[in-house]
């Protein structure tokens, strides 16, 4: 027995802080309100206390915290500070849940819609980036008039973390606004193009978590050899730097890469559900990148899977699950191989009383519980149900899957239906014979429109069969020559009878029937001789 490794569930969106696309309206305006207004809020506000320890305690220059900047340090930057914040964030979260009001009041999005959906992140990055470029320009200004020589720092670190937050600023949106994007890449329309890719969100990483940290060590070498600094100030700024390097280049890298992974493991979950069978699998479409169009790609192959199982299944519907497997397999050709073959005909009797006596819909339900019957027997024992004829069904065994007993399958079949028929469909009966033999078995028709069936003297012994047994008690017939290729565990079951020479025969067929439907004291169920043990 092979042991299946657990699978992990996955959460539709990527995140289970997300919820899942299919939860109210409501709920899903005030998560992806919260979702953009929390973190935005702790990061600016990260970003600005991190300036601040920069300007006044890391940055090689004049100091700050003489009694000149008093004003600046307690007023101005507080003041700006919560103003921007609650600009920045609060209404700028806001008006883009407002502008994106259709996804979360499940509206069906036009075109402009699905495009303002994947420029969101941009739009409130520029927000940040405005709002940090205003900052800098303000606060370079105002610690300039007070101390020139201020300048080069405060610019250079109010710029640094300015770059940091509006690229967690952008990270941060696209990930809270993965519910907006699945409503619109679920629609019915164009596929947005404007958004980064895997490339510029991995470059977009290594530029604003590594790359411009390392700038700012650069120029702070710089600046000691224009401003000397003493090697345990240049040491603290150095290390410093390094640690803000290091945990939010780190924390960039990490969001960056889970953005990536995110839709990966989704399409990897759910090849994982189709490999075992399951072909409902889907995955939500929430990634505007290369990615998005792997989770789409998913989506189409699991429906081209289930239309071709939808179209197998009826396929073999029509002309049985082993012929349309064999079809499916190899490409089917026109003609047939010889092979041994039983054949199963049953045929209602009195079915033009039936249909006369009953409304057409009573007939059509009739005959559908009759052949329910017949197929769920022939299919228990592997045989095939080669066609319907209209109040008739050939039932082969031994084509186009070879059985080891054929001729015992159908006439273990024949027993079980005449017994189930009696007392399921009790409203008709049927005639049953069973013969066996050498027939052809192959696709009969012409190259545009051809069939399965087997042909050969068999099949025309077992309708004559089914003709005799409507008038033979038990209604049930097969030939001596079915009796002989039986196991003899089959043959036991069964006595033979009269010899009779079939309508349309040239040779006699010796005539058998099953021995609990021959009457009790009969000459042929008290007499061994004709038995054939």
């Amino acid at each position: 027995m092979t042991m299946r490794s657990p699978r992990r569930s996955v959460a539709p969106l990527g995140s289970w802080l997300l919820g899942s696309p299919d939860e109210s309206p409501r709920r899903r305006r005030i998560r992806v309100q919260l979702l953009l207004t929390a973190p935005l809020v702790f990061t600016n506000l990260v970003g600005a206390v991190i300036t601040c320890l920069l300007v006044s305690v890391v940055v090689p220059g004049p100091s700050v915290w003489s009694s000149e900047f008093m004003i600046a340090n307690f007023v101005a930057v507080p003041v700006f500070v919560l103003c921007a914040v609650l600009i920045g964030v609060t209404w700028g979260t806001k008006r883009l849940v407002s502008d994106l009001r259709w996804a979360t009041e499940d509206d069906a999005p036009t075109d402009h819609d699905r495009s303002a959906a994947f420029r969101a992140p941009w739009r409130l990055t520029r927000v940040q980036a405005a709002l940090w470029g205003i900052g800098l320009v303000f606060f370079t200004t105002l610690y300039g008039i007070i101390d020139p020589q201020t300048i080069p720092k405060v610019a250079f670190t109010i710029a640094l973390a300015g770059i940091t937050v509006c690229a967690f600023c952008y990270l941060l949106t696209e990930f809270a606004l993965r519910p907006i994007a699945a409503r619109a890449l679920g629609s019915d329309g164009p596929r947005p193009r404007r958004t980064l890719g895997i490339t510029g969100r991995t470059a977009l990483a290594w530029i604003l978590g590594t790359g411009v940290p390392v700038l700012g060590l650069m120029l702070i070498a710089i600046f000691s050899f224009i401003r000397p600094a003493s090697p345990t100030s240049l040491a603290i700024s150095i290390l410093a730097l390094g640690g803000v390097i290091l945990l939010f280049g780190l924390l960039l890298v990490v969001i960056s890469v889970r953005a990536t992974e995110a839709p990966i493991r989704s399409v990897s979950l759910g090849m994982a559900k189709v490999a075992e069978g399951d072909l409902d699998a889907e995955v939500v479409v929430y990634d505007g990148t290369e990615l998005g169009a792997l989770q789409t790609g998913f989506n189409r192959m699991a429906e081209g899977l289930r239309e071709r199982e939808r179209i197998r299944d009826l396929f073999g519907r029509h002309v049985g699950q082993e012929v349309a497997s064999q079809a499916l397999r190899h490409n089917p050709e026109l003609g047939g191989e010889e092979r041994d073959v039983a054949v199963l005909f049953v045929d209602i009797i009195g079915s033009t009383t039936i249909a006369a006596t009953r409304s057409p819909a009573e007939v059509v339900d009739l005959l559908n519980r009759f052949f329910d019957v017949v197929v769920d027997e022939v299919d228990r024992r592997d045989g095939f149900v080669n066609k319907f004829e209209g109040d008739a069904a050939l039932a082969i065994f031994g084509a186009p899957v070879a059985l080891d007993d054929h001729a015992g399958a159908a006439l273990s079949a024949a027993r079980t239906l005449r017994a189930r028929l009696t007392a399921e469909v009790p409203e008709c009966d049927a005639g049953i014979g069973v013969a066996a033999g050498r027939a052809v078995a192959g696709n009969i028709g012409a190259h545009e429109r051809f069939e399965y069936t087997v042909i050969g003297d068999p099949v025309n012994e077992a309708a004559r069969l089914s003709e005799l047994a409507k008038n033979v008690s038990g209604h049930v017939v097969a030939s001596q020559r079915a009796i002989d290729a039986a196991a003899e565990d089959e043959r036991t079951r069964w006595r033979l009878t009269d010899t009779v020479t079939l309508r349309g025969r040239v040779e006699p067929t010796t005539l058998a029937v099953p021995a609990e439907l021959l009457p009790a004291g009969s000459a042929v169920d008290d007499e061994g001789a004709d038995s054939v043990d």
